[in-house]
């Protein structure tokens, strides 16, 4: 009897060690987040008098991770859908939203704390490389987007060093519809292209290769905004990027230049004098129009982090030359600003102000753009929880200055957060409503939002959040981002209830 107990001991002892040596290894991250919104002018002034729209939407999210020695790999599959999008049963031919999110592994290509990799040039080099997310400083012009359900991931190789403090990262990638069996070249167009459109006769035409179908004459646009980049359907055909930072004490420096190539395209149409026309961008022009954005950023504190009083700081300025994606000259654009915040125990507020140039109506010449487009960063995080400017609705081309004051109480198991935006214009814009005088300028003012957000932490593994916003808007809001002028309500709302549970699957119980 006593040898057995010993044996099993011994088992129960040996079952441990495995089990803790699994978890080291491996990890498995489960996420349910649903979100019911209530909707009244999200990203746009309302029409007047419109009803409200109501809905839940849902990201069911399972990641994996394994660690060994001198491999990491990532893997995350997600199903992003709304309640009710599906009928109970489906049938094959009414397909799904399931998606692989990420797909990378992370090769350890020299260590200098590794004793068995002889070469000892640098203290660390590694290669990443599949579909995964990048996030940069504090998303502004690099992140996931992880407000959307869907998120952002991109395709790409991070060749990723770190020596004496400096980390480098440098970037690439290429993207293409297909894997061109049959095809010549590698052209590419931008975007998830429908299959089929209906024309100028109100007949349903199939959409081919190549084609980008954007209007329909004197009918509504088939594809909206589809030469748009953030949060929009535009992808680049090939981005390259070089991103360095240090720490500094309690400064952060970090430096960013990010350059990405578009396909050029020419205007183009599909149909017959019979079967209607169908309007649009035809993607088969040798060549791309290059961006490149370049800038840095300074992040920091000031106070003796034991001391309950700290101010954090930040400061930024960003450049973009080159040709857009439609081809037009970039001059002067740009994108700057500061902010701080002071923090006092549970309570911090501070202000802070920034510019995104955009096109002065005076001096702009043809051919020529000045708006800065913030790239693949996450608008809903900076220019208000309503998703006016640079978002899913785009933004005006006069660009925008933002001149905020945040307040934030963080508790133990309740955080809340209230942001005052007042929003402008950029550069001069002219009305060119048929009634006005020629060369008219709007007045500046966009509007005022107001963002207030709760979250609770339910347990280790759940919390609850909820937000409500008000959108005070002006006529040169309504005329920048919908062409129209005292037809929409000036004042849009937003509420949302969301719950977020992400449970490790190998946490252990204490």
């Amino acid at each position: 009897m006593k040898s057995y107990l010993t044996r099993l001991s011994l088992l129960g002892i040996v079952f441990l060690s495995v089990q803790t040596q699994l978890k080291a290894q491996f990890s498995l991250i489960g996420q349910l987040r649903t979100r019911t919104e209530l909707r009244n002018g999200l990203g746009n002034l309302p029409v007047l008098n419109a009803p409200r729209a109501a809905f839940t939407s849902q990201r069911a999210r399972l990641t994996f991770g394994y660690k060994m020695d001198r491999v990491t790999f990532g893997l995350a599959i997600q199903d992003v859908r709304v309640w009710g999008q599906d009928a109970s049963t489906i049938s094959n031919a009414d397909g799904n939203k399931l998606m692989v999110h990420e797909a990378w592994a992370d090769i350890t290509l020299l260590n200098r704390a590794d004793s068995t990799i002889a070469t000892k040039a640098i203290d660390y080099l590694s290669l990443k490389i599949g579909r995964q997310e990048m996030v940069y400083d504090d998303s502004r012009l690099i992140g996931n987007l992880d407000w959307l359900q869907q998120g952002r991931r991109f395709d790409a190789a991070l060749l990723k060093a770190q020596h004496k403090g400096w980390a480098l990262d440098l970037g690439f990638g290429f993207n293409q519809n297909t894997d061109a069996f049959g095809v010549a070249g590698t052209y590419y167009t931008p975007a998830n292209v429908p299959t089929s459109a209906l024309s100028t006769q109100n007949v349903t035409l199939a959409i081919p290769s190549g084609f980008l179908p954007t209007a329909t004459k004197g009918g509504a646009p088939v594809v909206a905004n589809a030469v748009s980049t953030n949060g929009q359907n535009q992808q680049f055909k090939s981005f390259q990027m070089a991103y360095l930072t240090r720490k500094f004490k309690q400064t952060k420096f970090s430096a960013l230049v990010f350059k990405d190539d578009f396909q050029k395209y020419r205007i183009d149409s599909i149909g017959s004098a019979t079967a209607g026309y169908v309007y649009g961008r035809r993607y088969d022009v040798a060549g791309t129009n290059s961006r490149v954005t370049y800038g840095a950023m300074l992040t920091g504190q000031l106070g003796v982090p034991a001391k309950p009083t700290q101010i954090l700081w930040q400061a930024f300025g960003y450049w973009q030359n080159g040709k857009d994606r439609d081809g037009l000259q970039i001059k002067s654009a740009h994108h700057y600003g500061a902010n701080f915040m002071i923090q006092k125990g549970a309570l911090s507020a501070g202000p802070g102000y920034e510019i995104l140039s955009g096109n002065n109506d005076a001096t702009i010449q043809a051919g020529q753009t000045s708006r800065f487009d913030p790239l693949y960063g996450t608008p809903h995080k900076f220019w208000g929880l309503m998703d006016y400017f640079y978002a899913g609705t785009g933004s005006p081309s006069g660009g925008l200055k933002d001149a905020y004051l945040k307040f934030k109480y963080t508790g133990k198991r309740l955080s809340t957060t209230f942001d005052i935006h007042y929003f402008a214009l950029a550069s001069t814009t002219y009305n060119k409503m048929p009634d006005a005088p020629a060369a008219t300028p709007l007045a500046s003012k966009l509007g005022m939002e107001y963002d207030l957000i709760a979250n609770y932490s339910l347990n280790k593994f759940t919390t609850l959040e909820a937000g409500y916003a008000i959108m005070n808007g002006t006529n040169t809001l309504e005329y920048t981002k919908q062409g129209t002028m005292n037809q929409k309500d000036k004042i849009g709302t937003w509420a949302y209830l969301m719950i977020n549970i992400r449970p490790d699957f190998f946490a252990v119980k204490k």
